[in-house]
């Protein structure tokens, strides 16, 4: 549930930042971030997984501790360190400010400095029927997104590997799911037709995923998961 507004308000941070035609390759680039975590994820659970035993705790107990106390860590710095808007930036000099200030100007971004809360705008957004139109095709996009990440080595240890080995295999998968993320948000980008985009890249998934429901075949059900990620990855 406190997830929810993480990706949402992510996004419109970097809206405070960048122009619209800047936006689709960095919105994508934090959202590889997901699956280069699952990348490194399965070779950091792969390798803690060998501490079975140390301090009397279980190798998975020691996942939990590891990594929840780096995110910890790094969330109390980025509180320090991340600069709401371009005028609250220590680090730019005041002809750098002047600069994103006026490429924001330009492009028109209303999101370039601080705005004072008003319920008017909260109104004004419950009651739009395009948000929650927005929500239901987001939901579309996140069910297979968190299906895919949370069962990925379950699936991948059905196929006959070992819970090590299955951490290990999920790593070409969330790479290949990273690099593509990265390249459908520079040609949308380019092109200026992210809904298009979307739409071509959502058919590769939708069969990845029919191939896990129906293929006995463990290569190609692998071969799947690699489809499945075209869908779970670039499309939120």
């Amino acid at each position: 549930m406190f997830e929810a507004g993480l990706f949402p308000g992510v996004n419109y941070y970097l809206s405070c930042w960048y122009k619209r035609s800047e936006f689709g390759i960095r919105a994508a680039i934090f959202f590889s971030a997901a699956a280069v975590a699952g990348s490194c994820g399965g070779l950091l659970a792969w390798a803690i997984e060998r501490m079975e035993g140390l301090g009397g705790r279980h190798g998975w107990s020691w996942i939990f501790i590891i990594e929840g106390l780096v995110t910890l860590c790094i969330a109390i710095a980025s509180f320090f360190m991340v600069k709401d808007f371009p005028e609250n930036a220590t680090f730019l000099s005041d002809r750098n400010l002047a600069r994103v200030k006026y490429r924001l100007a330009m492009d028109k971004q209303a999101s370039a400095k601080y705005e004072a809360f008003d319920y008017r705008y909260l109104k004004d957004a419950v009651t739009d029927y395009k948000m929650y139109l927005g929500m239901l095709i987001y939901m579309g996009c996140d069910m297979p997104l968190y299906a895919f990440s949370l069962f990925l080595p379950s699936i991948i240890a059905e196929l006959g590997y070992t819970s090590e080995n299955a951490q290990m295999f999920t790593i070409p998968v969330y790479a290949t799911a990273a690099i593509l993320t990265i390249f459908v948000g520079w040609i949308a980008d380019r092109k200026g037709q992210r809904g298009l985009c979307n739409i071509c890249i959502a058919p590769i998934g939708m069969v990845g995923f029919a191939m896990l429901l129906i293929v006995e075949n463990p290569h190609l059900k692998y071969l799947a998961t690699f489809l499945g990620a075209c869908l779970a990855s670039p499309i939120p």
